[in-house]
């Protein structure tokens, strides 16, 4: 590359011009390639963020396989609500996601509230959280009677409902009933 102009001078200031160039645009085109860099070897899943929703395609403690989905579908089981580069500890309503690299290093963690859509079912594996299934499926653990956003409260459930769960953040009540029903 060559500076135009004479000296130490002219390039100094074309060099100014460049960083107030950058200062100006807030150096966002610097933080997205950085973020990108630092995004690429990660799947699609570990790439979300607080807010967005997962779908649960296949469940295990070693490899699961899962997938952003929009949280509005009844396959969206689970809503991320915090992010972290390192493993951590998930408050108790929640379950988390974890990525590592082949090495053991953790890449994305993840704690996700359940994101159940009333009238639907899903599948509660003691070691790999919740799955959604059709309620006509003999490995429907429950059936979402009721789903009441912005309270926390058991008694807002009916008596249909024999299991409740609450979630304090996003403040949500789920009343839980037979999946046969």
């Amino acid at each position: 590359m060559t500076f135009t102009g004479k000296g130490m001078v002219s390039r100094f200031a074309i060099a100014l011009l460049a960083v107030a160039a950058l200062g100006a645009a807030g150096c966002s085109a610097v933080d997205k390639v950085t973020e990108a860099a630092k995004d690429a070897g990660k799947s699609e899943t570990a790439r979300s963020k607080v807010g967005d929703c997962i779908n649960v395609i296949s469940a295990s403690m070693i490899d699961s396989e899962t997938e952003p989905a929009d949280c509005a579908s009844e396959t969206a089981v689970y809503q991320v609500v915090q992010v972290f580069d390192t493993k951590t500890e998930c408050h108790e309503d929640y379950t988390s996601y974890e990525e590592t690299w082949g090495s053991g290093g953790t890449v994305a963690f993840l704690c996700l509230a359940p994101n159940f859509k009333q009238d639907s079912c899903y599948n509660e594996g003691m070691m790999t959280g919740y799955k959604y299934v059709p309620c006509t499926a003999d490995n429907a653990s429950f059936k979402v009677v009721s789903r009441i956003d912005g309270q926390v409260d058991e008694q807002l459930c009916g008596e249909d409902a024999d299991q409740v769960l609450l979630l304090n953040e996003p403040a949500t009540t789920f009343c839980l009933g037979s999946a046969k029903s």
